[in-house]
């Protein structure tokens, strides 16, 4: 659905940012770039809960009076109901706070248009490769505090599977959670295995932590921009031949995700107002 221009609004694109990878925030600025050279908004402006300009501080970032909150975050989970809405003092979809209306959208990782990217990231990772002959997996970090947390990766394996894309299987994997991604070539029952990281930027978990319970690299090695080269496919490993991609966050039509939610956020309200 196409956006409306909004010249007397800003968009906040929330993240959570990092102190320790300096690889962490690039995507969230890439895309914000990419939504300031169309026009769309009058102020785009990216905020953190691990770097700078905190949520906090992300109230001084901007003098226009409504700001659409769109969280870069792959799933609903404890940042996206519980951090971001306490800390910009969110009260429901729509807040009213010291004159400003924020508009809270939801996160990316849940929109519809997820499958095309993951479906549009595989088959780059793997060009000419034959899905019929391949197991794709999407990975993710996993944890038992919070059953939304692979709910998002969990709904997008069952779309790619019946979408038709014809991989001979398609399944989650997690660092910290069963299936576990380092048990990635018992999952798989083809030669070939397409690996792509259903995380938002190329940081710690996706470049450095995943790489070694896959087999690629022996320990963590260092941040992306840190390496001269990125990594090359395909690995033969295990038996298999393994293509690994970068994270989904990544992917230069994320920023067209953001858009989404904000026109799936006016949808909403003009049918409730309706």
């Amino acid at each position: 659905m196409p956006l409306a221009p909004k010249p007397e609004s800003a968009l906040f694109i929330v993240g959570h940012g990092s102190t320790e990878n300096p690889d962490s925030s690039t995507p969230y600025f890439d895309h914000a770039d990419e939504i300031r050279r169309r026009g769309l908004f009058k102020e785009v402006h990216c905020c953190f809960w691990k770097e700078e300009p905190s949520f906090r501080e992300a109230w001084y970032l901007t003098d226009c009076q409504e700001i659409y909150v769109v969280p870069d975050f792959i799933s609903e989970g404890y940042f996206t109901q519980d951090i971001i809405p306490r800390e910009f003092g969110l009260t429901g979809p729509t807040s009213d706070i010291r004159g400003k209306t924020f508009h809270y959208c939801q996160p990316v990782g849940v929109h519809a248009s997820m499958t095309g990217l993951l479906l549009r990231r595989a088959r780059e990772v793997a060009p000419g490769i034959d899905p019929a002959s391949t197991t794709l997996v999407i990975t993710g970090h996993g944890t038992g505090l919070n059953q939304n947390s692979t709910k998002a990766i969990r709904d997008q394996v069952d779309l790619i599977a019946a979408s038709g894309a014809g991989y001979a299987k398609v399944t989650d994997a997690y660092m910290e959670e069963q299936p576990f991604i380092a048990r990635w070539d018992e999952l798989a029952p083809t030669g070939n295995v397409v690996v792509v990281p259903f995380f938002i930027s190329d940081g710690a978990h996706s470049y450095q932590d995943i790489p070694v319970l896959l087999g690629i690299e022996p320990e963590v090695g260092l941040a992306a921009s840190q390496r001269e080269i990125f990594r090359h496919n395909p690995h033969h490993l295990r038996g298999k031949t393994l293509f690994y991609s970068s994270a989904i966050g990544t992917e230069r039509h994320l920023a067209d995700v953001i858009l989404d939610q904000v026109a799936d956020f006016d949808a909403r309200r003009a049918l409730a107002t309706a």
